[in-house]
């Protein structure tokens, strides 16, 4: 399995676990995120390191929001902040 596929599993694994709603493209028609829009943008990059998923899911987890999945990439929208999480 290529990397990116082993990190794509890896986050569906782990936001099982802690049950946080995943949007992705088997339930959206079309999404846009306008990252030009927010005002903090905070990005995440996982290299080989677990907790780096697991502290993203946790933004998640602690706002009370959903993370969505646009191609390899995963966000969280809070009000005019967003978390984006992606392999190197």
């Amino acid at each position: 399995m290529a990397k990116k596929e082993l990190f794509i599993k890896r986050v569906y694994e782990i936001v099982n676990e802690l049950k946080i709603p995943l949007i992705d493209e088997r339930v959206y028609h079309k999404v846009d995120l306008n990252e030009a829009r927010v005002t903090t943008n905070v990005s995440f990059r996982f290299e080989e390191d677990e907790s780096v998923i697991r502290g993203f899911l946790g933004l998640a987890e602690y706002f009370h929001t959903v993370v969505i999945k646009r191609k390899e990439r995963f966000y969280i929208p809070n009000g005019a902040t967003l978390f984006k999480l992606e392999s190197s």
